[in-house]
């Protein structure tokens, strides 16, 4: 008997305009390597990687270049708005108190 597969590795990444009219954008997802390389890619530009597979199981859903879905806002805005607050602080995110959880 073999041992039960672990599941792939997803990862889902955004982007956010603040001084633009609307929501974050997925700009890029996949799953296994590809999901190990755009991680790989957020770490090597300094963009802060946050690990929620229950919010990433749902982004997964929303279409590439697509706006997320009304109903991630308060998720999405309340990590983006604990990420701002470190940024304007000049703290580092090694010594950050955790983030918001991802899903109310």
């Amino acid at each position: 008997m073999s041992a039960p597969r672990q599941p792939l590795p997803q990862a889902v990444a955004l982007r956010y305009d603040a001084d633009a009219a609307g929501a974050p954008e997925v700009v890029a997802k996949g799953q296994g390597l590809v999901a190990e390389a755009i991680v790989a890619r957020a770490r090597e530009a300094g963009v802060y990687v946050h690990e929620s597979p229950q919010l990433v199981q749902l982004l997964m859903a929303v279409d590439l270049d697509t706006q997320i879905p009304p109903a991630l806002y308060t998720a999405v805005a309340e990590l983006l708005a604990w990420l701002w607050r470190l940024e304007s602080a000049g703290q580092g995110l090694e010594s950050a108190p955790p983030p918001p959880p991802a899903l109310p």
